[in-house]
């Protein structure tokens, strides 16, 4: 193993803190990782990783040799990727919102990696924003409006929305004419795993942005649940058109204030500001923007 390829071991550790899950990132036997950062910690005669029965942890010098070898190896592929013309190949981490993944991506998927087939892909699903750098994910697709700074953000999409109630929720509490009307009416709260608060219905009007805060009595953090309630009865929803358009289709969901839509629904694909971008990443977020645009 030459010292760029014991730098790579070390910068996956700090960034998975664990060995075990560091070395199977990057196919090795455990091992090999221990011995790459013997070999390395005794060549530089520092301490670089503190290590626990729970966790590992750089070091003060550990830290400022992370940050050094991270612009070192991004320089390196940089430098590799400008003379070589190889097909993208490796294992490709990300981790995707399951209703876009179900309806957009995997019915699509056959065709990217028939394109590409030296890539493997390893897919996981959720709402919540994972931490990319230290779960070893390459990037995410989400859906809704972005908090963390700290990735790069591609905008892939804005989707429509609609304003929604069931049947049976209509026939209780009347269905509304106008943004005073909703002082009578309930809604289901989605609220941000981010900031532990339930985001308001947002109209768009003649006059701008308005927003209502309508009471609910259900409260939820995803997405799937914030659908079902709303079939449920349980009160007006704002979803994008994809998710309910079979429902609106069959009459489980019925559209109100249409004049008064929702503000788009921003689709990004992120990853880390502090990765070089490789050309699988690469390959792949320009396919997920093709996805969803078309």
């Amino acid at each position: 193993m030459d010292r760029f390829q014991e730098m790579q071991v070390f910068v996956r550790i700090v960034e998975r803190r664990s060995f075990t899950l560091a070395a199977q990132d990057l196919l090795i036997p455990r091992a090999t990782a221990t011995n790459a950062i013997k070999r390395l910690e005794q060549r530089l005669g520092v301490r670089l990783l503190e290590r626990t029965t729970r966790a590992v942890a750089p070091t003060q010098d550990g830290e400022a040799y992370y940050q050094r070898c991270v612009r070192l190896l991004a320089d390196l592929d940089e430098a590799e990727g400008a003379f070589r013309a190889t097909e993208p190949a490796g294992l490709l981490r990300v981790n995707l919102q399951p209703t876009l993944a179900r309806m957009f991506v995997f019915p699509a998927l056959p065709a990217f990696l028939a394109r590409y087939p030296r890539i493997q892909l390893h897919v996981g699903e959720g709402d919540r924003l994972v931490d990319l750098v230290r779960e070893g994910v390459d990037c995410v697709l989400r859906a809704g409006p972005l908090l963390d700074s700290s990735m790069v953000a591609r905008r892939a999409a804005d989707l429509p929305q609609a304003t929604v109630a069931s049947p049976a929720y209509l026939e209780r509490f009347g269905t509304p004419r106008s943004l005073a009307d909703l002082d009578r009416h309930q809604a289901v709260h989605y609220v941000s795993t981010a900031t532990g608060r339930p985001y308001p219905l947002e109209f768009v009007t003649p006059d701008g942005l308005r927003l209502a805060n309508p009471p609910a009595v259900v409260s939820v953090t995803g997405a799937d649940a914030y659908t079902a309630a709303a079939l449920a009865g349980l009160g007006l929803v704002q979803v994008p058109r994809y998710r309910i358009a079979q429902d609106l289709a069959a009459g489980l969901l019925r559209e109100v204030l249409p004049d008064l839509p929702p503000p788009t629904f921003p689709v990004s694909v992120l990853y880390p500001r502090q990765r070089q971008l490789s050309p699988r990443v690469r390959v792949f977020a320009d396919w997920l923007v093709a996805c969803l645009r078309t």
